[in-house]
């Protein structure tokens, strides 16, 4: 037997002597180029381990700091310092300025506009939407329906307060659960129903509407109005326009006025700097429905 390698008659290159099913195996040797970059990464590597953060040393409890002591934690604390630093007197300025003249400086106005854009994606957006174009039971803030009132001191007290939040001064009302606590029979919520999609200039039941009518003075007038547009002191909706929290067709209303509805908005006072809610006071009023 020959000590030398097979060479296959259809590649010309050594085979290395395996073979299955009378497929043989090649002995194609790795690219020249390749091999060049694979050595030079192991190279660079060895000399990041050197230079930079590498290894674990969990018996330590610490890791391999590298001869340049480089620490992403540090670089990004310097760099939040060097922007805090920058903006530090736009922000004291914003703080000293009272909500109404903010707009009549320009370059303060674009500075509020910009952090409270900022604030409003990271804490806001996630229940109102990007834009403030809000969702089924979230309030849209591009429109010119405020439950609690839409002046810049309306807005400022309901994002550093809250609703049905944890503040001491967090705004709240109530809807009774008419069917659920038994406080309106099922004939009764239907009429109330009729009268309340009568009230949007929609087509009801006319009879229906009479009776609702009786219904709506007596159990739901002393919040909503006895023209039932509302009234900001209790966050209680306008039921006149074609704008819903929790949806306008005859379902929707007759599980609200059923079972009721209790959303929450969290208190960001505390949580938020009183600059910061400035900004997205400013911000929020200026989406296209601020009063």
């Amino acid at each position: 037997m020959s000590d030398r390698p097979e060479i296959d008659d259809h590649s010309g290159v050594e085979t290395t002597g395996h073979e299955w099913d009378g497929i043989k195996e090649l002995n194609t040797p790795l690219p020249r180029w390749w091999l060049i970059i694979w050595g030079a990464c192991i190279v660079i590597a060895a000399i990041y381990m050197v230079l930079m953060p590498s290894w674990p040393l969990p018996w330590a409890n610490t890791y391999l700091k590298g001869t340049r002591h480089y620490s992403e934690r540090a670089t990004f604390a310097k760099d939040m310092a060097k922007l805090a630093a920058s903006r530090g007197p736009s922000e004291a300025k914003l703080a000293a300025t009272a909500l109404d003249q903010i707009e009549a400086d320009p370059e303060l106005l674009n500075f509020a506009m910009a952090a409270g854009r900022s604030a409003f994606g990271d804490n806001c957006a996630t229940c109102h939407g990007s834009g403030g174009v809000g969702g089924l039971g979230y309030p849209a803030l591009v429109d010119d329906d405020w439950l609690w009132g839409g002046t810049l001191d309306d807005i400022k007290f309901t994002i550093t307060n809250g609703i049905r939040s944890t503040g001491d001064d967090t705004r709240f009302s109530q809807m009774p659960a008419f069917g659920k606590d038994g406080l309106l029979s099922a004939s009764e919520i239907k009429d109330l129903v009729e009268y309340v999609t009568h009230l949007s200039n929609r087509e009801a039941d006319a009879a229906a509407v009479a009776r609702g009518a009786t219904l709506f003075a007596d159990n739901c007038a002393a919040c909503h109005g006895e023209d039932g547009k509302g009234m900001h002191e209790l966050g209680a909706p306008n039921l006149t326009d074609a704008i819903w929290l929790y949806g306008g067709d005859r379902a929707a209303i007759t599980n609200t006025i059923t079972n009721a509805h209790q959303g929450v908005m969290p208190t960001w006072g505390g949580k938020l700097k009183p600059w910061t809610i400035d900004a997205l006071t400013i911000y929020v009023h200026s989406l296209g429905g601020g009063e």
